[in-house]
């Protein structure tokens, strides 16, 4: 397999930043409770998309903000809300996202966690522009006892919303599986988005082993381990629930620029190109794959032409091994083959059962191939768990 060069930018980022974003709202992620939302309202901390900057935009209230920025406080106290994640799991890292919060920054944070439970049955409904929590609103939330949630993250100088600066990444090392989040702004300002990297975690005592899951679902604790390329979008998208909004709701590659000048197929109609891009994904549970779908769902000029699809397993230190050496061939372990190339079609879902599904035993990773390039948006592998001595933890060393 024919390898690139890493680029500069990503070896400077926390390796926690390709796990899933477990409070995104297409993740099901929502805020359910805020103390202020003045100029702007708390759920836009959960967006998709990245944050946006219009100068002439205003509201009846102030300046419109991408992102939640309650008002000057001129009452004792600081501010703050809570997060549900629809996916809960381990956390292992946080971006809290200053994005053009400059002058109206929050300048410190800290972050709580809890593990409830039952999920709260209050939730905050509609345009919250000019809101503030009403007394009935902190009487339900109290309930909670937020204030003695275990802390993620103590209280920290948070950095002004330039280009440079607007990342405020947060490792976090708490072991233990987490429902909800605790925002804390002291003593009040904005911030414009609120990522929580992490690994669900399903209880898989509950699951049969008779039952077709699938196992590499971000809901069921599947995880990207490594890539070759993510230029217009992450490989971590393509296990998301549902099916893809659109292009940028899965995982696009840049165009290689080793593609043959004039291209040629062989006798099965694929093309002979001489590269590939991958991703490596952990399962959520070891099991026996035996139905898959891939997924060009949006993509129709940009779709691979061809996938295949292999497997293995790892241990946790061997699979921690291979992330230090970035996934190099000549680190790589015995991959058996899953899936055989197959040609792909445009906003299509491909679906493989039966003879094409190779038997590989139970596997812990599995690595898709696509050539020469393009993007997919959803990868499925149903399967039946198994016990395995190779079971991973939820949460991977910080490397």
């Amino acid at each position: 397999m024919a390898n690139r060069p890493v680029q500069k930018e990503t070896i400077s980022q926390p390796h926690f930043l390709q796990f899933n974003n477990l409070a995104c709202e297409t993740a099901g992620g929502k805020v359910i409770f805020a103390t202020d939302e003045w100029f702007a309202p708390a759920r836009n901390l959960l967006k998709r998309d990245p944050p946006e900057f219009i100068a002439s935009a205003f509201t009846d209230y102030g300046k419109w903000m991408d992102g939640w920025e309650t008002r000057r406080k001129r009452i004792p106290g600081h501010d703050w809300c809570i997060i549900q994640l629809e996916v809960p799991g381990i956390i292992n890292g946080l971006d809290v996202d200053t994005s053009f919060f400059t002058g109206n920054y929050a300048p410190f944070t800290s972050i709580q966690a809890a593990c409830l439970d039952q999920m709260p049955s209050f939730t905050l409904e509609g345009d919250r522009t000019g809101m503030a929590a009403s007394p009935s609103q902190f009487e339900a939330v109290a309930q909670l006892n937020t204030d003695s949630w275990e802390e993620l993250v103590p209280m920290i100088k948070l950095n002004p919303g330039y280009s440079e600066s607007c990342h405020n990444y947060l490792n976090v090392t708490y072991p233990h599986r987490v429902t909800h989040i605790r925002l804390n702004i002291y003593p009040d300002g904005g911030i414009a988005r609120l990522k929580v990297y992490g690994i669900g975690k399903k209880d898989w005592s509950t699951v049969s082993s008779q039952d077709l899951v699938d196992l590499v679902a971000l809901v069921n604790g599947g995880v990207c381990v490594g890539y070759s390329n993510a230029h217009f979008g992450h490989p971590r998208n393509i296990i998301g629930l549902g099916r893809a909004d659109n292009m940028g709701d899965g995982w696009e590659t840049a165009r290689r620029l080793d593609r043959p000048k004039v291209l040629k197929v062989d006798e099965k109609g694929i093309l002979q190109v001489p590269g590939c891009e991958w991703a490596v994904l952990r399962l959520g549970h070891p099991g026996i794959i035996s139905k898959i779908e891939v997924d060009t769902n949006h993509f129709k000029g940009n779709f691979p032409d061809s996938c295949k699809i292999e497997a293995c397993s790892l241990t946790p230190d061997e699979e921690n091994n291979l992330i230090r050496n970035q996934w190099r061939s000549d680190k790589t372990p015995k991959w058996r083959i899953l899936l055989s190339p197959q040609k792909l079609k445009a906003h299509h879902r491909h679906l493989f059962s039966g003879e094409s599904v190779m038997q590989c035993g139970p596997v812990t990773h599995v690595r898709l191939v696509i050539a020469p390039d393009g993007g997919v948006s959803r990868l499925r592998l149903w399967g039946r768990p198994v016990s395995n001595n190779l079971t991973h933890p939820q949460q991977i060393s910080k490397l």
